[in-house]
């Protein structure tokens, strides 16, 4: 029996721990800048044991007041209509991604941008049911403790947008030799195109697909209302 009482003690002090740094580390990055993530840190890793490539790690972080109108915009266009409706889920989206996928082998996602910034600033990468449930458990979270703005700005600063460049002001420099303030709707829209994978696309270099991907995203943020956040490039 003291086995059963010592496992017992042992798992809810687990569980004690990790709900008090959970939502302490969720309430910090509230405020603080995320200084890195750990897709950063396994890409790092990656290049180091890659002899054919040099270890990049390339980011930026600036405020949202410091990135051009056109860059939420675009990836509201591209990646969540539903971003400023939704309480962190897509649920209808989420239903049609899981009806496509038991017809077709390759698996897609329907992962909002809270989801994205959730998986991207406290996960790994992977598909398994431990890193699903962790997931929806953070993005609960950050539903609840930070603004649909704050969300939107964490996203652009930590998202990978090529191979070593993290965030919209590393991206901009990279791209297009300006700062991420001075980004044009038609840049913006072509950053965002390259999102599903940006290790194999560039902005530098888009292919006519990604030129199709950025025309569809142009339009549709002609059609969206503006979301409010960033400012005038």
């Amino acid at each position: 029996m003291k086995i059963f009482r010592w496992l017992w003690r042992l798992i809810w002090k687990t569980l004690l721990w990790f709900f008090v740094l959970s939502i302490g580390l969720t309430l910090l990055y509230r405020f603080v800048p995320v200084p890195i993530t750990p897709l950063m840190v396994i890409r790092v890793f990656e290049q180091a044991f890659d002899s054919e490539k040099e270890v990049r790690l390339s980011k930026d972080w600036v405020p949202i007041s410091e990135i051009s109108k056109h860059a939420p915009q675009a990836v509201y266009a591209s990646e969540d209509q539903k971003f400023l409706d939704h309480h962190g889920f897509d649920f209808e989206a989420m239903e049609k991604a899981w009806e496509n996928n038991k017809k077709d082998k390759r698996v897609k996602g329907a992962s909002t941008i809270t989801q994205q910034t959730v998986k991207n600033v406290f996960l790994w990468q992977s598909r398994t049911y431990l890193r699903k449930g962790l997931e929806a458990y953070f993005t609960v979270l950050v539903e609840l403790m930070w603004p649909k703005e704050r969300i939107m700005e964490v996203y652009l600063n930590v998202i990978e947008m090529g191979d070593g460049i993290y965030g919209i002001e590393a991206a901009s420099q990279e791209y297009f030799t300006k700062p991420a303030a001075k980004l044009s709707r038609n840049q913006a829209a072509l950053i965002a195109a390259v999102l599903p994978n940006p290790r194999r696309w560039s902005p530098a270099k888009p292919t006519p697909y990604i030129i199709g991907r950025q025309a569809w995203i142009l339009r549709q943020m002609n059609n969206l209302a503006p979301i409010g956040m960033g400012i005038e490039p």
